[in-house]
Order: C-alpha cells, then sequence, then structure tokens
C-alpha cells in the first residue's frame, strides 16, 4: 500500500475516466494516452492495491466496492490538486493573498478607498487589511513587519535608510460644526473668531493639533483654550451632535462626516486662513520584496497620487 502514496495525479484521473466512460480504450484516448500505456498503468496500480479495480466483460469494465471506494478517493483528491492549482495561480498572478497597509486617516478615505475599490473588482480574492493610526506606530509596525506599506510621516527621530518612500500629498484640515452651530453659513470667518468656542481636537503633538496651533501662530493669535483632547472620531461625533464644539479633521473626512452619510447635519466653517499639515508619504521597506497582491495595490495606489 506504500505505493500509492506515489501514485500521480494523471492515473488517478485515468481510474476515474474508466469508471465513467466503462471502456479502457476510450479512457485512454480521453486523456491523450496509448491503450498499452492505460493498460500497464492499470495493471500496476492493480498490483498494488491487491486486488482488480474493475471487473472485465462483456459490456465493457464494471467498478469493484474496492474500485469504488478508489474512484471516490481519487476525486477527491484530484479536486484538491485542482483547488490548489487554481490558488498557486491567483497568488503568483496577485489575484488572491494578504496585503497589510497602514494609514493616517486622510489618505485612507481618499486614496486606499478608491485603490481598493479598483483592485478587489479585478482581484476580488485578496484579503486587505488597513489599520489606520498615528505615523510613529505605523512606522513602527512597517520596521517589524506588519505591513507591505504605510501612508505616514517619518518622525524626526526614525533612521528611514531602510525605507523606500514616495511622496505623496500634504493634508488640509477642515474644522467641522453641527448645522446649528453659531458659525454654520458664516463666510470668511478668520481664526480671531474662533477664541470663544469650544473645540474637540487630537491630543498635544498629533499632526493636526500642531497644524492648528502654528497657524494661530502665523496669525499672530493666541492658541485655542477651551480645548477637550480626544482621538476618538466616535467621541467627537457625540460632541458634535449636543454642543457647539469645533472639531479639526482632514479635509477628506469632514467631506465624509459633512456629507449625506450622517444626515447632513454637520458642515465645515468657512475659513479665510488655510490650515494645512506636513506632507504624507507612502513607505514600505526597502529590502523586502512584496508579495504580488501587495505590489499590485501599491502600483494602483501610486496611481491615484
Amino acid at each position: 500500500m506504500a505505493h500509492l502514496r506515489q501514485t500521480k495525479s494523471t492515473h488517478l484521473g485515468l481510474i476515474l475516466r474508466i469508471a465513467e466512460v466503462g471502456q479502457l480504450q476510450k479512457a485512454a484516448s480521453s486523456m491523450a494516452m496509448s491503450q498499452p500505456a492505460a493498460s500497464r498503468i492499470l495493471a500496476d496500480m492493480e498490483k498494488n492495491v491487491g486486488a482488480p479495480l474493475f471487473k472485465r466483460g462483456p459490456k465493457g469494465m464494471e467498478v469493484t466496492p474496492l474500485g469504488m471506494a478508489f474512484v471516490r478517493h481519487a476525486r477527491v483528491i484530484l479536486s484538491e490538486l485542482d483547488g490548489l492549482d487554481k490558488d498557486v495561480q491567483r497568488l503568483k498572478s496577485g489575484q488572491a493573498g494578504e496585503v497589510r497597509i497602514g494609514s493616517v486617516t486622510g489618505p485612507a478615505v481618499s486614496t486606499l478607498m478608491p485603490a481598493l475599490e479598483a483592485v478587489r473588482a479585478r482581484s476580488p480574492h485578496i484579503d486587505v487589511t488597513i489599520e489606520v493610526g498615528p505615523s510613529v506606530d505605523l512606522v513602527r509596525g512597517l520596521d517589524e513587519g506588519r505591513f507591505d506599506f504605510i501612508f505616514a510621516r517619518i518622525p524626526a527621530t526614525q533612521d528611514s535608510r531602510d525605507f523606500l518612500v514616495h511622496p505623496a500629498q500634504e493634508e488640509i484640515v477642515r474644522l467641522i460644526i453641527r448645522d446649528s452651530h453659531p458659525l454654520a453659513g458664516r463666510a470668511n470667518v478668520r481664526l480671531e473668531d474662533l477664541q470663544d468656542y469650544d473645540w474637540v481636537i487630537q491630543e498635544r503633538g498629533s499632526p493636526i493639533r500642531l497644524a492648528v496651533e502654528e497657524a494661530f501662530h502665523s496669525a499672530g493669535e493666541p492658541t485655542p483654550t477651551r480645548i477637550i483632547n480626544s482621538s476618538s472620531l466616535l467621541i467627537v461625533l457625540a460632541m458634535l451632535d449636543s454642543l457647539d464644539v469645533i472639531a479639526p479633521q482632514s479635509k477628506e473626512v469632514a467631506s465624509l462626516l459633512s456629507g449625506p452619510i450622517l444626515g447632513g447635519h454637520l458642515t465645515t466653517i468657512d475659513l479665510a486662513e488655510k490650515i494645512t499639515v506636513s506632507p504624507y508619504y507612502i513607505i514600505r521597506n526597502r529590502f523586502k520584496e512584496l508579495p504580488q497582491a501587495a505590489k499590485d495595490f501599491y502600483d494602483e495606489v501610486l496611481l491615484r497620487i
């Protein structure tokens, strides 16, 4: 029986064809095999099994009970091999596999979502994970091999020599308020007009917080003092729903939140000054080859920058 482990898939296929058509010659012909070769394969397999797989009769070849067990297992094995072959081809072509991406908030909405839609349209079997977080965590994750590539800013303390860095875009900050806020609908609002309102904003040191503070400094205005610190979008939405707070967010997030998805109850301040965050980059490990699925996703992203 140990010889059965060396059985080739073509031999299994021959047994299945004989069982289906009932004649050795027809089975051999359908597999582009000579009858003597097919007869030799069948004889070898029956010798290895130690019993006939078929009964020969005037009406053709009938499967024996042992042969039926052989046929049943052969079907499963060939089906699994066919599935394996398809999986291998999909993985090699990038139509399947795993892609792990890290991103700061803005590009996760503006760039990754359209790229994901395009990639999934042609490769529906890929498994995509997108993790949103601060740049310092994303860069660390890339360093540790948890991401294939990231959208992030490189911290000043980070040695970037191991990274392949592609310039992307700067982030524009919008100030979100509820539609009943006193500043809703006002045109050309200036930073000095925002001092008397509560703010809900990311913690100190975050890129958007730094950009807001820098905008006030550049305008010669003191930074807001009535601040609630939170990076939780859920907390931000809850406060916007019940209070006249100002919530700085990336332009992409602001467009999403002030659109119809939340019923149109949020809007943005028509600010005279422009608030921008330092540019982010698309970053990958210079020395690590991307799996085909991740490479296809990476290339799709670059087309949209």
